[in-house]
């Protein structure tokens, strides 16, 4: 897609709601969209959205098989609340093993290198499975969360996978997050109550203390600026 379209797209819904936006490209696409959540407050947000607009919309997330306790727990309110089945897609057995055999079971402490390894593994390649047959992918990305998501824009194209990518949320505070949660009783991660505003992989992630960035319980051990795991390159 010419960034001339999707500088226009910008342009027509930079005043325009969260909601707005999921309409006009949940219509758009309708079965060639997807939500792909981490099961996050922001994430949570948008399945309600969505949901109030196209209870069959597709909504997926990937399990990296070293997940919280707690997230396992939201999955499952989601899909009871909502009458829905989160799709699920796990990384490929072998290369696990493989990467676990030759690197060790915590090789993402050891090196940049190593973690993003991990993720390409846990995250990236099962991420490209659940695209297939896609033109486009919704995320719960926002401005504020870190230093690395500053440039990223309402609507972007995603070169690295050829979808179109939409961050409805991308202008809004953590503040507008949780008081939407809680105005509409949206089910989320109790773990966002005992610190953790990012909740990746259990290793990977710790709580925050209060006035901390966001994401330094995420990759706690690496400079803000590799803070990422891949998936939005």
């Amino acid at each position: 897609m010419s960034d001339k379209i999707i500088r226009e797209l910008n342009e027509r819904f930079q005043n325009q709601s969260p909601e707005k936006v999921l309409e006009y490209f949940l219509n758009k696409y309708k079965s060639k969209i997807a939500l792909s959540s981490s099961m996050g407050s922001e994430d949570q947000v948008l399945t309600h959205m969505i949901l109030g607009i196209d209870k069959k919309a597709k909504i997926f997330t990937l399990d990296t098989g070293r997940m919280f306790p707690e997230t396992y727990d939201v999955i499952d309110k989601t899909c009871i609340k909502y009458g829905i089945k989160i799709k699920i897609f796990f990384p490929d057995n072998k290369k696990v093993e493989e990467m676990v055999n030759s690197k060790g079971i915590n090789l993402f402490y050891e090196s940049i290198e190593n973690r993003e390894y991990c993720c390409n593994v846990r995250k990236v390649e099962p991420l490209k499975r659940a695209f297939d047959g896609l033109d486009a992918w919704i995320c719960g990305l926002r401005h504020e969360q870190s230093v690395t998501r500053h440039d990223m824009q309402l609507v972007e194209w995603d070169e690295v996978h050829n979808l179109i990518k939409i961050n409805p949320l991308i202008n809004w505070s953590e503040k507008q997050v949780w008081e939407y949660i809680r105005k509409n009783n949206v089910p989320y991660n109790i773990l966002h109550d005992k610190g953790f505003p990012s909740i990746g992989c259990r290793p990977c992630t710790r709580s925050v203390k209060k006035g901390e960035d966001i994401r330094t319980g995420r990759w706690w051990w690496e400079t803000p600026d590799h803070r990422e795991c891949g998936l939005h390159k």
